[in-house]
């Protein structure tokens, strides 16, 4: 008996949200991935802070919907697994190509990219296929793709573009291996020019510290 893994391509659909109005005074538009486990309606919270008129924020959801803790009440999401990852990683970018399709925004606004843990590794895919013109790129608590290399980023121009990596002191998943290791990554992908910023806690999410990165 033999088995025979096979594709097919078909249509699916998928919500995203937004917080505040995008108008004429419209400065800043994120582009947030939130982490595994979140839902983007709960982690638009931490968004709550920044100026509703000059912020504009869009919030994609992760396709795939599993219930938490195996009570079958909470709902959480999670962007990709190493099960068929090139497949779901082209899944994903065209579903964020769809968003920002539908959104239609105005080339004069700043593009601020957001990712937080699991999100880290989509933004920066996203980000290094599109090449995109971001003014500021905020890498919180997550890891890179091994992937990705230093050509995936050399159209960025760091004149013009901050890079900005954030962590908790005491985050569980980022063990001292790791985070030395995530550190060589990041000195080697942009050139020295990243920004670290260190809190004390673990991983989580610091309001105060998204209000302040613009």
């Amino acid at each position: 008996m033999s088995n025979t893994e096979k594709t097919v391509t078909y249509t699916t659909e998928n919500t995203y949200l937004t917080q505040n109005e995008l108008t004429g005074k419209t400065k800043n538009v994120w582009l947030v991935f939130h982490g595994i486990g979140y839902l983007s309606r709960y982690f638009v919270k931490y968004f709550n802070g920044l100026n509703a008129e000059e912020n504009y924020i869009i919030v994609p959801q992760a396709p795939s919907k599993y219930y938490l803790k195996n009570e079958y009440k909470y709902v959480g999401a999670s962007w990709l697994t190493k099960e068929n990852t090139a497949t779901e990683v082209k899944n994903v970018l065209n579903y964020i190509d769809a968003v920002l399709k539908a959104e239609k925004i105005p080339e004069d606004m700043n593009l601020i990219l957001f990712g937080f843990s699991q999100g880290v590794s989509v933004a920066t895919r996203w980000w290094a296929s599109k090449k995109a013109n971001c003014k500021l790129v905020a890498l919180y608590a997550g890891g890179i793709p091994n992937e990705l290399t230093a050509n995936d980023f050399e159209f960025v121009d760091h004149d013009s573009t901050e890079i900005k990596l954030i962590y908790g002191n005491e985050d569980k998943y980022l063990t001292p291996d790791r985070l030395k290791g995530e550190k060589i990554k990041i000195e080697k992908l942009f050139q020295g020019k990243a920004e670290t910023i260190t809190f004390n806690g673990g991983h989580e999410v610091k309001p105060e510290i998204i209000k302040d990165l613009i």
